[in-house]
C-alpha cells in the first residue's frame, strides 16, 4: 500500500489529486541484537533502501509528483547529489513526464547516476558543487515553469513525514533516540514534525531527541560554520549549505538532541560493521548514523537501555565501488576439489 493510500486521511490531497502510487512506504523496521548489544542499548534500523527507487526520497516524491500533476505540471526539475535524481526519474516515468535533473559532475555515485539515466531523465552535469545545482535548478523551474521537487517543496517534506509514523506503529510508542543522516536537512526536520504530529493525535505520549549526524567534511549545521566546498565520502550528505537548516536546527533544539560529526574512516568502518554484523548493505550516507552512535558510546553520552531507531536513508547498491574498495578480494582457485578444501580451511 504507497504512501497516498495508506496514509491519504493525513496528507494533503482531494479526489482531483492523482494517486500516484509505486508502493512506497512501509519499509522495514529491523531490531539489529549485536550491535546493540555492544552498544547497550535497544537499537532499531528504519530500512528506508527498501523503497522503489532504493532511497527515503520516494515517501516525499509521491506527493511531490502528485501534487504537481494536479497542478498541471508537464515536467519536472531537481538538482541532485544521486538519491534525489533517481527517485524524481522514477516517478516521471511512472506518470509519463519529462524530468530534469541537475547533478553537481563527477560528484554523484555511479549507481544512482545509473538510475536517472535508465529512468529516461535529462542528465545535466553542472560544473559545481550541489549548492550551485540547485540554485540553477530553482532559476530553470521559474523560467521554464518546470515542478520543482527538491526539498524545497513543501509537499516532499510534508509526506516524508509518514516515516516516523510508521516507526510510531512498529514500536507502540517513539524510540528515545531518532539519529539520522543530515545533508539538506529535510529528513530530519520531516521525521521531527511526523513524531509531533502523531503525538497530536494521541498516538504516543513522549518525542524522542533528534540526533542529526553530518560527515566531518560537510558540517555546517554541527560545527555552525559555512561550509562552501562540502567534501566526503558520503556522496549523500555532501552539502554544505543546507536548504531546511533553519527547521533542522529547531528541531534539534526542541527534542532537546544534538549534532555531530563522524569521519569517512569512521562512515566506512560503520557501514562494514552494519553489513557482517546485522546483514544490512546501506550506502555511506545512512551509516554515518551507527557511526554517530559509536562515537558517542566511546564518549560515554549513549544512554544504556535506550531505545534508539537509525534511518538508514539509501540502499547499499547505490554506490557499490565504495563498498568493493574496502571489501576482501575474492580467493582465486583452480578447478580442484583439494584446492577448494584449502580454500575453505
Amino acid at each position: 500500500m504507497g504512501v497516498l493510500k495508506r496514509y491519504g486521511t493525513y496528507l494533503p490531497i482531494s479526489e482531483k489529486t492523482p494517486k500516484v502510487n509505486l508502493e512506497e512506504g512501509s519499509t522495514p523496521l529491523v531490531r539489529l541484537d549485536r550491535i546493540g548489544d555492544e552498544l547497550g542499548i535497544e537499537l532499531w534500523a528504519k530500512l528506508e533502501g527498501c523503497n522503489p527507487s532504493g532511497s527515503f526520497k520516494d515517501r516525499g516524491m509521491v506527493l511531490a509528483v502528485a501534487k504537481a500533476l494536479e497542478d498541471g505540471a508537464k515536467a519536472l526539475v531537481c538538482a541532485s547529489t544521486g538519491n534525489t535524481s533517481a527517485s524524481a526519474a522514477a516517478y516521471a516515468a511512472h506518470v509519463g513526464v519529462p524530468c530534469y535533473v541537475l547533478l553537481p559532475s563527477g560528484k554523484v555515485a555511479l549507481g544512482k547516476l545509473a538510475q536517472a539515466l535508465i529512468y529516461g531523465a535529462r542528465v545535466i552535469a553542472v560544473d559545481g558543487n550541489f549548492d550551485r545545482a540547485l540554485e540553477l535548478a530553482r532559476q530553470a523551474s521559474e523560467a521554464k515553469g518546470l515542478a520543482m521537487v527538491n526539498s524545497v517543496n513543501p509537499y516532499r517534506i510534508i509526506s516524508q513525514k509518514t516515516g516516523a509514523w510508521e516507526i510510531c506503529e512498529s514500536l507502540g510508542r517513539a524510540p528515545d533516540l531518532h539519529v539520522i543522516p543530515v545533508g539538506n536537512a529535510g529528513n530530519i526536520s520531516a521525521y521531527w514534525a511526523g513524531y509531533k504530529d502523531f503525538k497530536s493525535r494521541g498516538g504516543i505520549k513522549d518525542l524522542p531527541k533528534m540526533i542529526g549526524i553530518q560527515a566531518e567534511g560537510a558540517a555546517p549545521l554541527a560545527t555552525g560554520k559555512p561550509c562552501p566546498n562540502p567534501e566526503t565520502i558520503a556522496t549523500a550528505i555532501r552539502i554544505g549549505n543546507p536548504v531546511s537548516a533553519k527547521t533542522a536546527i529547531s528541531a534539534v533544539a526542541e527534542s532537546g538532541g544534538l549534532f555531530d560529526t563522524v569521519t569517512d574512516d569512521e562512515i566506512l568502518k560503520a557501514q562494514k560493521n552494519l553489513a557482517s554484523r546485522a546483514g544490512v548493505f546501506a550506502e555511506p550516507a545512512s551509516c554515518a548514523t551507527l557511526a554517530g552512535l559509536v562515537k558517542l558510546a566511546q564518549a560515554k553520552k549513549l544512554p544504556q537501555g535506550a531505545k534508539a531507531v537509525i534511518v538508514l536513508t539509501g540502499n547499499g547498491l547505490k554506490d557499490p565501488d565504495t563498498a568493493i574498495a574496502q571489501a576482501e578480494t575474492p580467493v582465486k582457485i583452480g578447478d580442484t576439489f583439494e584446492e577448494l578444501l584449502e580454500a575453505l580451511s
